[in-house]
């Protein structure tokens, strides 16, 4: 997301590196370049004409900083001005009432009901029980969808063989109070395009349920687009939110970027990627950080934190340890980075990382590629050989080769780093074990190792 606007503006900043200060001269070439940056990708023009503005103000007649140079400088102002621009500061979900309702409002092929569903399985994850409603009487498919998706992500979808939208939503509301059901996601229906009987059910709905969150799901690939479809549902029913989706196919980011200066209303979630749990939480300060190439760092730990099981690693690391760790669990490992996310999503989270967004695609692709390449190597072994890595011999890699198809010289390749690897693993197993111990010894006794003899000490754990 955001590639083409994230490489331009390094690009702009690069340039006044080696300048004593921020002055008009020096900087009227930077803010040309930034304001063309910004309509190149799809940003409304008054949010330009003010995001330039603002910067201009702050950065002109500035002394640089002792130790910092004019290109830093301008990162800070910039980056300052994008979180402005992007809200401020995270806007958590309203989970008040009992139970609590969040309505869904969009445009046809917004993403409404994926995202209803998304929402679903981020809300089961902290720990609440939602509970999806058809409201969407005019189209069908729309309904069967919604189970359709119910069904994968383990969630009960409540619908009724009815044309009144108000007793379906009231009897919704009455069976998870009934039932446990503590949040109530209505997937209301959408159309092509605003118009008056729309949205005279959708106020007749606000009015009656008071809903906690009214989030407007909007498709970012819309560009500027999206600026007006948020203005004018935001004129009639005063949305509390937006849901950005496809966030992760726009490159150029113009929507993001303009419909919370438009609308003053803050983007509360993100679409970014195809999979059903990939919505995510809306920080400013964040986004700002990777449009500026600086990475993610609190994003990539949190998304770690979800995926890795602590039980599953430390039996991993007993196996390390053990040097038993074999190609079921490299199996293990592979399946969880797939759930981390792509590669290339991932490389941009990386703080100090300068790729570019053709150079992260490559790597991305190639890496993908080897991995299946993998998957298919492994899964050509018996479930014996994948259990013991110890049983392999030249008859039972010709055997694997030809299974899978891969060339003898690259199973023979792969194996060679998978033992490495084993080795590798086992040292550094032994290394904190030895400096545990160390470290314990050094507690008891309370001595105090020079730097000398701390060196000397980890000379024998080579």
């Amino acid at each position: 997301m955001f590639d083409s606007l994230s490489d331009k503006l390094q690009d702009i900043i690069a340039k006044t590196a080696g300048q004593k200060e921020l002055t008009q001269d020096n900087m009227q070439e930077a803010l040309r370049e930034i304001r063309r940056a910004l309509l190149e990708a799809d940003v409304n023009l008054r949010v330009v004409k003010a995001f330039i503005s603002n910067i201009k103000d702050r950065a002109e007649g500035e002394n640089v900083l002792q130790g910092v140079n004019p290109s830093q400088q301008l990162v800070k102002i910039v980056h300052d001005e994008l979180i402005e621009l992007l809200g401020k500061e995270s806007n958590p979900l309203d989970f008040s009432g009992n139970p609590n309702l969040i309505m869904m409002l969009g445009l046809q092929g917004s993403g409404k009901t994926t995202s209803s569903a998304k929402l679903a399985v981020k809300l089961k994850k902290e720990g609440r029980n939602p509970l999806l409603v058809a409201c969407d009487i005019y189209r069908p498919a729309a309904i069967t969808q919604l189970k359709t998706l119910g069904e994968q992500i383990g969630c009960e979808v409540f619908s009724e063989d009815s044309q009144d939208v108000q007793g379906i939503i009231q009897n919704a509301i009455n069976y998870a109070k009934e039932k446990g059901f503590n949040t109530l996601i209505l997937d209301t229906a959408g159309r092509l395009q605003i118009d008056t009987e729309m949205m005279a059910e959708l106020l007749l709905i606000d009015r009656i349920f008071h809903p906690a969150e009214k989030l407007l799901v909007i498709d970012s690939m819309t560009g500027q687009e999206a600026v007006n479809v948020a203005e004018n549902f935001d004129a009639q029913l005063s949305i509390t939110g937006l849901v950005l989706t496809k966030l992760d196919g726009d490159s150029r980011g113009g929507a993001a970027l303009s419909v919370v200066y438009c609308t003053h209303k803050p983007i509360k979630l993100t679409g970014t990627g195809e999979k059903l749990n990939a919505l995510e939480d809306f920080y400013p300060e964040r986004m700002a950080t990777r449009i500026l190439g600086m990475g993610d760092i609190v994003s990539l730990v949190e998304r770690a934190q979800e995926v890795f099981d602590e039980k599953t690693a430390k039996e991993m690391e007993k196996k390390m340890a053990k040097a038993e760790f074999s190609y079921n669990d490299f199996l293990k490992m592979q399946s969880q980075m797939k759930m981390f996310g792509s590669m290339d999503q991932l490389l941009g989270m990386i703080p100090g990382l300068k790729i570019s967004k053709d150079d992260r695609q490559k790597i991305s692709h190639e890496g993908e590629k080897q991995f299946k390449r993998i998957e298919v190597f492994i899964q050509s072994m018996t479930p014996e050989e994948r259990e013991h890595p110890e049983l392999m011999n030249s008859s039972r890699k010709k055997r694997i080769a030809q299974g899978s198809g891969i060339p003898i010289h690259d199973v023979n390749v792969f194996i060679n780093q998978f033992e490495q690897m084993r080795k590798m693993m086992k040292g550094f197993s032994d290394v904190k074990k030895n400096m545990g111990s160390m470290m314990g010894k050094m507690g008891s006794a309370g001595a105090k190792l020079t730097a000398h003899q701390m060196m000397k000490n980890m000379r024998r754990f080579r």
